[in-house]
């Protein structure tokens, strides 16, 4: 089969948006490639750094590379592609350059080009996240391993607003917690909190390309048993009661179902929110308050925050 590569030049704020555009319109493979990785201090933090090719990158920006298979409906797909991009400017998401390319690749050129981007890296004390053709020795008796694909998911998991929402639910998640992800796209956050003790944890995705792939890696890491994986919209038509709910999403769509949030969490839960661009904060915040929610920490990472809030006692 052949393929053609689409290069989209965007900014960091776009990425996540446009990287689920790609796949729901069935890229078989995203890779991003952002200027900023030549320089960010994250990976001195956690994880092992590895040498990167500034050649690779442009010189401002991100560029997101999906991989589509040529067939008669390819110009149509990427016309599709484009206007779906173009009306993430109705989100007030900065899509910086947009512009887009597109040439044709061997399929084991685009099959293999993108693991050079993923190697294992640690995201908190204790979480490792590990792409399933890595051999890796964990480091402690205590390092929780997540295993993932990103060629058949939504990402690394590595991006900013996943690894703050895995820093969260260290911070929260107990055993007996019941936890609920909404939007759960490659699962990782569901395997997370079941990596953490819990044994009630349900995930749900409205687009059943997330939801194939979220059950593909519950498998890899064990935890089908654990996750329940189904199709659905936000939390319509769930009832509850969770101690945790968690939600890595546009701000624009956290904001549509708050009231939701509210009403399925027990008193004393927790709602871990992020996909929030900083300029953001305070719009999520202002609808938590509203609701009744508490802000207990935000944190923050690049130009993402996620934040912790309480449903208080009653």
């Amino acid at each position: 089969m052949k393929w053609s590569e689409l290069s989209i030049h965007t900014t960091q704020d776009a990425v996540e948006p446009i990287s689920n555009i790609l796949h729901e319109a069935g890229a078989s493979g995203v890779v991003i490639e952002d200027v900023f990785d030549l320089t960010k201090e994250r990976a001195q933090v956690y994880g092992e750094i590895y040498q990167l090719n500034p050649k690779d990158y442009p010189e401002e920006g991100v560029i997101v590379k999906a991989y589509l298979p040529v067939n008669s409906f390819l110009n149509d797909t990427v016309d599709q592609i484009k206007e779906a991009i173009n009306n993430l400017i109705t989100f007030d998401i900065d899509l910086g350059k947009n512009t887009f390319s597109l040439i044709e690749v061997n399929e084991e050129d685009w099959a293999t080009a993108w693991k050079k981007y993923y190697h294992p890296i640690s995201i908190s004390d204790r979480f490792t996240i590990v792409p399933t053709w890595e051999d890796y020795t964990p480091k402690s008796a205590d390092e929780l391993i997540i295993e993932l694909d990103p060629g058949m998911a939504f990402g690394t998991g590595t991006h900013p607003t996943t690894v703050m929402c895995i820093q969260a639910l260290e911070k929260v998640v107990k055993p007996t917690d019941r936890v609920i992800d909404v939007g759960t796209g490659s699962g990782v956050l569901s395997i997370a909190a079941a990596k953490l003790g819990s044994t009630q944890i349900e995930a749900y995705d409205l687009d059943d390309v997330a939801v194939r792939s979220a059950k593909t890696n519950m498998e890899i890491n064990k935890v089908h048993e654990i996750v329940k994986v189904g199709q659905g919209n936000l939390l319509n038509g769930i009832e509850g009661p969770f101690q945790v709910v968690v939600a890595n999403l546009l701000a624009e769509i956290i904001l549509r179902f708050v009231d939701d949030v509210y009403r399925v969490l027990e008193p004393n839960g927790t709602f871990i929110s992020s996909g929030i661009i900083g300029a953001k904060q305070q719009d999520i915040e202002d609808e938590l308050k509203r609701v009744g929610f508490e802000v207990q920490e935000v944190l923050h990472m690049e130009d993402w925050v996620a934040i912790i809030a309480k449903k208080p006692a009653q």
